[in-house]
């Protein structure tokens, strides 16, 4: 399992449609499903993804949750689920390459905090 968290200067609903459109562009990457609430200003978007990973024969799932509760756009990506057979969790790395492509998406974007 991979997480990665961080900010970015774009809104909840873009970010999730940037990550979305990098990770449907790939044959095997789809939508599963996504959930957005809207409460006045602010936002939240759950967005959860797969891709079929040949190195792990199985389908690894990448799921974003993007909020602006704290004034700002928070992203958490979260990849799991490629391991192999029903006791293995080692994915060989699946769970950190979607999440990354998720946030290589996001990358320009992205916000450096200090500290």
């Amino acid at each position: 399992m991979e997480i990665r968290d961080f900010y970015v200067t774009v809104g909840p609903a873009e970010a999730a449609d940037l990550v979305r459109e990098a990770i449907s562009s790939s044959v095997s990457g789809r939508l599963v499903d996504q959930y957005v609430r809207t409460h006045g200003a602010q936002d939240m978007v759950v967005l959860i993804m797969e891709k079929y990973f040949m190195r792990t024969n199985n389908r690894a799932t990448l799921t974003l949750v993007a909020d602006n509760f704290d004034g700002k756009t928070k992203v958490r990506l979260t990849g799991s689920g490629g391991g192999e057979g029903a006791f293995l969790r080692f994915d060989w790395g699946a769970g950190a390459n979607f999440s990354e492509t998720g946030e290589r998406a996001l990358l320009p974007y992205k916000i450096e905090l200090d500290g």
